[in-house]
C-alpha cells in the first residue's frame, strides 16, 4: 500500500478456540483458550432480542467456532478502565 508504514498493517493478537458459550436474551458470552494458552472472553451484544430457540441455535454455532483477532498497531493496547465500562463517551 502506497503511503502506509509497516505499523499500519494489522497484526494477529490471538487465535482462540471457543470452550464455552453463555447465551442471553440479547447477548452471548464466549470464552476460550488461545494458542498462547491465555484465556479470552468475548461479549457480543445484539441490537434486537432473539427468542429462546434462536438463541440456542446461535449458541451451538458459536460453540463450534474459533476466533482470529487482528489489530492495527497504531498505539499500544490499553486495559479498559473498569470505571468507564459500559459508558458512552462524547458530548
Amino acid at each position: 500500500m502506497e503511503g502506509s508504514s509497516q505499523s499500519d498493517q494489522p497484526v494477529l493478537v490471538a487465535d482462540v478456540e471457543v470452550t464455552a458459550v453463555r447465551p442471553g436474551r440479547t447477548e452471548f458470552v464466549l470464552q476460550g483458550r488461545g494458542t498462547d494458552r491465555s484465556e479470552y472472553r468475548l461479549e457480543m451484544h445484539l441490537d434486537v432480542p432473539v427468542d429462546q430457540k434462536t438463541s440456542a441455535v446461535l449458541g451451538e454455532l458459536f460453540a463450534q467456532s474459533e476466533w482470529r483477532v487482528w489489530r492495527s498497531v497504531r498505539s499500544p493496547i490499553a486495559a479498559p478502565n473498569p470505571r468507564t465500562r459500559g459508558m458512552k463517551t462524547g458530548a
